[in-house]
């Protein structure tokens, strides 16, 4: 896969976030087939050339026989790109709240030497305090119902001197095959469509989120825009990607309305429109922020 990246100093207007969307249940249901697909079609566009990129800046700041906490690891996709990029000494605990995709990381990748999954949920990690060298979480920020909560925790298991590094995306404007996917799946629902898409793209405000990392007492040291154009072989596994491996796919489900099957060619046909035949070269803008515990 030929990706390329380029960071930036800057960051473009935000769009206001919306809070209300986070108390649907419905958004934190990774379930059934969603893990396989998420892992398949939506990692190879959306994690892993972030997952690669937070791996490098990790490497830089953790000692050669550290000890490594992912919060949110998904299906381990991240994890992978820690466990290749750091010194094979590096202790790695992923952990994830929810049980689908923590099972599927082990099925997967249960397999890497120094690395254990373990179910744990943010908000309360179930670990002592200043026990970990490195904190990492990939685009799992804008999913937890206390983010607070979630930041003071961060820091209470850094050891001091200790690194956090993690991301969140820009806005859907700044992501459009995205926003491409989020319109034209509610173009199929004539009220309430589903709006999954806009939480993983929906909290991106740099100021907020500064705050919310001094708060916890944590030093921010680094935000970087990074801008990727991510190359993928057809338009039907980024439709796929965007719609059936996440949540929303839960949403069309539950509205019963339209067929599944209609959106993802119908998604696949827009993205097609904007970006012409395949290889498909998809831009793609995430926010990375490090931050050290003093």
């Amino acid at each position: 896969m030929d990706n390329s990246v380029s960071r930036t100093a800057h960051v473009l207007d935000n769009e206001p976030y919306d809070a209300a969307l986070e108390e649907t249940p419905t958004h934190a249901k990774f379930t059934g087939s969603i893990p396989k697909i998420y892992d398949e079609h939506l990692g190879p566009l959306l994690f892993e050339f972030a997952a690669a990129d937070i791996a490098k800046r990790v490497e830089e700041k953790t000692p050669t026989s550290g000890t490594v906490l992912e919060v949110a690891c998904g299906t381990g996709i991240c994890t992978d790109y820690l466990w290749q990029t750091l010194s094979p000494d590096t202790k790695i605990i992923a952990t994830d709240l929810n049980e689908a995709m923590l099972g599927y990381a082990k099925l997967k990748r249960d397999v890497l030497p120094n690395v254990t999954f373990q179910q744990a949920d943010a908000q309360a990690l179930p670990f002592d305090d200043a026990s970990f060298d490195t904190v990492v979480c990939q685009f799992g920020l804008m999913f937890f119902p206390n983010k607070a909560d979630a930041m003071a925790e961060f820091a209470r298991v850094l050891r001091p001197g200790g690194h956090l590094a993690f991301n969140v995306w820009d806005s859907l404007a700044q992501n459009r095959v995205a926003n491409i996917a989020q319109s034209t799946i509610a173009g199929f629902f004539e009220s309430n469509p589903p709006d999954f898409l806009k939480v993983p793209f929906g909290y991106h405000d740099i100021d907020t989120i500064r705050d919310l990392v001094e708060d916890a007492g944590l030093r921010l040291s680094a935000v970087e825009t990074v801008d990727a154009t991510v190359e993928r072989p057809d338009a039907l596994s980024v439709a796929r990607g965007l719609v059936e491996g996440n949540p929303g796919i839960l949403q069309i489900q539950e509205r019963a309305t339209a067929n599944a099957k209609d959106i993802v060619e119908a998604v696949a046909n827009a993205v097609k429109t904007v970006y012409g035949p395949a290889p498909l070269q998809l831009p793609l803008r995430e926010i990375v922020f490090q931050a050290e515990r003093p």
